[in-house]
C-alpha cells in the first residue's frame, strides 16, 4: 500500500512561461526513457524477484519514480499555465496545443504517445535488474540533454535533482544484482531463472 504525501519530493517553482521547453521536458513524463515507464517497469518487475530485498528496492524506486512523474508534470504545467495566444501558435508547441491544449499528456518530445512497448518486464531477476541499469542510464542521458537545451535556472535546478536520483537508482540496481548473486551462492545465474528455479 502506498501513502501519498501531498508535497513534491523537491520543490518546483518555475517563474517563466516557456512552451518550447515544455515540449522537450514532456519526454521525461511519457517518453521512452521517462518516469511513467520507469515507475510501471519497477512496480511490475517486483513480483518475480525471489528475495524480499530486491522486491523492496523495486517497490521503493518504483514509488519514487511516481513522485518524479509528478514533478515533471508540474514542470510542464508551470511552463505552460500562462500561455499567450502567440505562444500557443509557436511552431514547436502548436501541434501539442492542438491535441492537448495545456494539459499534461504522456508523450515523447517527438510527439509519440507513451507506450508500454518502451519498457520491459522479463520475469527473470538478472534480466530485469540489468534492464533497470540501462533504463536509469538512458533517463540520466535524457536529463543531460534537457540541461543542454534549457537556459531556465528554475527548470535546471529541478532537472539536476532528478538527474542525481537517476544516478543513485543506477547504483542501487548494481548493488541489487550483487546481492542477488550472493543470495544465490554465486551460482551461475545465467543458466536458469532464479525466480522460478531457485
Amino acid at each position: 500500500m502506498f501513502v501519498y504525501e501531498k508535497k513534491l519530493q523537491y520543490p518546483v517553482r518555475i517563474k517563466n512561461t516557456n512552451p518550447k521547453l515544455a515540449s522537450i521536458i514532456i519526454s521525461q513524463y511519457g517518453g521512452p526513457n521517462g518516469e511513467l515507464g520507469a515507475a510501471l517497469r519497477y512496480l511490475s518487475q517486483r513480483y518475480s524477484m525471489p528475495f524480499d530485498e530486491q522486491r523492496g528496492l523495486l517497490t521503493d524506486i518504483g514509488t519514487e519514480e511516481l513522485g518524479h512523474l509528478e514533478m515533471v508534470g508540474t514542470i510542464v504545467h508551470q511552463l505552460t499555465r500562462n500561455l499567450t495566444e502567440e505562444q500557443q501558435q509557436e511552431s514547436s508547441f502548436a501541434p501539442y496545443f492542438v491535441d492537448h491544449t495545456a494539459g499534461v499528456y504522456p508523450q515523447a518530445a517527438s510527439g509519440a504517445p507513451w507506450s508500454a512497448a518502451t519498457m520491459q518486464v522479463m520475469g527473470d531477476p538478472i534480466s530485469d535488474l540489468c534492464e533497470n541499469l540501462a533504463a536509469e542510464q538512458k533517463a540520466r542521458s535524457t536529463y543531460d540533454n534537457i540541461l543542454r537545451l534549457s537556459d531556465d535556472p528554475d527548470v535546471n535546478d529541478v532537472i539536476r535533482f532528478l538527474r542525481a536520483r537517476e544516478v543513485v537508482h543506477f547504483q542501487r540496481f548494481g548493488e541489487a544484482i550483487e546481492k542477488l548473486r550472493e543470495h544465490l551462492d554465486r551460482r551461475n545465474v545465467y543458466l536458469y531463472n532464479p525466480a522460478i528455479e531457485a
